[in-house]
């Protein structure tokens, strides 16, 4: 199978220029007769929703929450980057683009990024004018802040909210399109397959979560904007109903699915504090704006402060080890998500942790507190202090945060061309649901990036490519492939059902997040992960015939909802394992213990890195990793998109 990335030619800075005056187009009287199907209603999904049926296309929304409002995009803290260069201190279209690329370690599409990069700024002018309440400077000019992996203040915010206040502005918007009656909202409704005609996506299976009715919808072309697959770990920062099924589901109807094993560990979530817990909490990154990040450097004052024998603020300033800024003198405690992640494990692992698990570092906040007073302090972060304390019980404004890494983010996705158009013709896929603009690593305040870019700039302009191409309404809910395909969705649900087995749902997810974490999470090694891939089909197999799913299909059943997609996790959880086994490297959030630099090697020696940072092999490993489903317990097939980059020279990657 030929991958064709559809790179427009040319400079690289005029390829999305000459590549929308190059793109088909559709008149408005035409538009009208198109239907587009839309699936997830965060961001990605409700910007495009919005923004087509503003341009006049017939337009289904679906999301599984009771409102858009609720999709997991609400969650994100920080901010969201863009190159307006306010602050005057450096900043660009290019050096966004190239940030982002080094941020990735240099495993992303040139031409995706660079777009992103110059879209950017268009997405700050539509959200100010929709409203969205930005902070702004005491002159009234719209504030910034910096994220990890710049040396720019790039970030704009609305204080530890911008996620949520940028989808309300999205939320209005596609509201007044379904007020028009160009956009058809379905809440509680979770896409559950993806139906091909004649090898075209052309429409999906639903459930009703409320009835348990299984839908048929038909339309000229296919939108996946659901998400990331964080919750393969069980423990995420996710909410707890973020999924890989509809990425999944498209998996196995021929779409390839790119770079599963890039996840993100973020570097500040409030640690694991027992069994007992079913999602972790994150406290933005924007707080390593002011906060320090260090660890005891003895274990001696590590062991007492888990004893509860000494307070932290109480150890010595010549005791504490500032390890970000002492590794990273340049970047300090704003060094990108992976590398800030791996040295608070690389200190907990020397046993200077300093949470009762051993698995904890501080976030302090006690010198800015002391420069900058604590109303300036309450002002930029005090959403996020109480939050911290509602979970924990501790002032943070008295007491360090305790912070340490967990899954977060996931780069990974369905692999797209330029056009954000899968393999599979008719099927796009937008936001984080898709592989194209982030190679390993996420630059922090990137995702809202991604997400509104795609939905209000991309896919407008290039879905047209594509229904230009197609006879408007030639496809029918009574057609057999949607008989077939909805037979095999029933099929599945009433088995799931049927096994009636002694175990819960969860336990299962547990199980499979622990491997995963275990062997697939912050550090991976070759044995590690064939002992996984050994494992996960016997958790597999049991949950097959050990299940138990009370009530019925036929009404509200969360336990059926929550198998189905921890069925689709116990296979897709044995695919990332094979993609991290196969990238002999490490490179970004993917770490493989036999790939990292040592003293002895040669780029250690020069002072371009240090002992134990992340060791790519661009000879070899210098593309992307297209899988390809072929069925249960069957290997899948790599298929690999190289990668040419032709303004940005690989190196390695330091920010020391």
């Amino acid at each position: 199978m030929s991958l064709d990335s559809k790179i427009p030619a040319g400079p690289l800075e005029q390829k999305w220029t000459k590549h929308k005056m190059d793109s088909k187009l559709i008149n408005p009287a035409n538009k009208r007769k198109f239907t587009i199907l839309v699936v997830g209603s965060g961001l990605a999904g409700g910007a495009a929703a919005a923004t087509l049926a503003e341009l006049g296309y017939q337009v289904k929304c679906f999301c599984y929450q009771d409102s858009p409002r609720r999709a997991h995009s609400i969650a994100a803290q920080g901010g969201i980057n863009a190159a307006k260069n306010y602050r005057n201190d450096g900043d660009s279209v290019y050096r966004l683009f190239y940030d982002t690329i080094k941020g990735g370690d240099f495993r992303s599409r040139e031409a995706n990024v660079y777009r992103l990069a110059e879209v950017s700024n268009n997405i700050i002018d539509q959200c100010v004018a929709q409203g969205v309440p930005f902070a702004r400077e005491y002159g009234g000019l719209l504030d910034n802040r910096s994220f990890g992996g710049a040396q720019v203040s790039r970030t704009f915010y609305a204080r530890g909210q911008t996620g949520q206040q940028l989808l309300i502005g999205c939320y209005q918007a596609l509201e007044k399109e379904i007020h028009k009656g160009g956009v058809k909202m379905y809440p509680r409704t979770e896409m559950l397959d993806i139906v091909k005609v004649d090898g075209h996506a052309k429409g999906i299976i639903v459930r009703d979560l409320n009835t348990g009715a299984i839908e048929r919808h038909a339309g000229d072309a296919v939108i996946l904007a659901t998400g990331g697959y964080g919750n393969v770990f069980f423990l995420s920062t996710n909410a707890m109903g973020c999924n890989v099924t509809g990425a999944w589901r498209a998996a196995k109807r021929g779409a390839l699915f790119a770079n599963p094993c890039y996840t993100q560990i973020h570097p500040t979530c409030i640690p694991v504090s027992g069994e007992y817990q079913s999602k972790l909490t994150l406290m933005s990154e924007s707080l390593r704006n002011d906060g320090r990040v260090w660890a005891p450097k003895s274990r001696e004052i590590a062991a007492k402060i888990r004893a509860g024998e000494l307070h932290p603020n109480d150890v010595p300033e010549d005791d504490r080890d500032y390890y970000l800024e002492r590794k990273y003198p340049s970047f300090g405690n704003l060094a990108p998500r992976d590398i800030s992640s791996r040295a608070a494990k690389e200190a907990c692992d020397d046993g200077r942790g300093v949470a009762p698990t051993g698995l904890g570092v501080y976030l302090d906040f006690r010198d800015a507190i002391k420069r900058l007073g604590e109303d300036t302090i309450r002002a930029r972060y005090g959403n996020l202090f109480q939050m911290y304390d509602k979970i924990t019980g501790e002032n943070p404004y008295e007491r360090p945060m305790m912070i340490y890494p967990a899954v977060h983010y996931t780069m990974g996705g369905l692999w797209v061309d330029y056009n954000l158009m899968s393999n599979v013709p008719g099927l796009h896929v937008l936001g984080e649901a898709n592989f194209s603009d982030h190679g390993a690593n996420r630059l922090g305040a990137s995702a809202l990036m991604q997400g509104l870019a795609d939905g209000y700039f991309v896919i407008p302009t290039t879905i047209a490519n594509y229904l230009a191409t197609q006879k408007p309404g030639t496809v029918s809910v009574t057609d057999s492939e949607f008989t077939q395909v909805e037979g095999e969705v029933r099929e599945r649900i009433s088995k799931l059902l049927s096994i009636q087995g002694k175990r819960t749902v969860d336990s299962f997810h547990r199980d499979l997040g622990k491997v995963m974490w275990d062997k697939c999470g912050m550090e991976r090694t070759a044995e590690g992960l064939k002992e996984a891939l050994q494992r996960i089909p016997e958790i597999r197999e049991e949950f097959w015939n050990n299940v138990r799913i009370p009530g019925s299909g036929d009404i509200a059943n969360m336990e059926l909802e929550k198998a189905g997609r921890v069925a689709d996790f116990l296979e897709f959880g044995e695919l990332m394992c094979h993609d991290a086994l196969q990238r002999e490297e490490s490179c970004g959030g993917h770490f493989r213990g036999e790939h990292q630099f040592t003293e002895n090697s040669p780029e250690v020696k020069e002072g371009k890195t240090q002992p134990g940072e992340a060791q790519r092999h661009d000879e070899t490993f210098a593309y992307v990793s297209a899988w390809e489903y072929k069925g249960p317990d069957q290997a899948p097939v790599l298929h690999k998109e190289e990668l040419n980059y032709e303004s940005v020279k690989l190196s390695v990657r330091s920010y020391a």
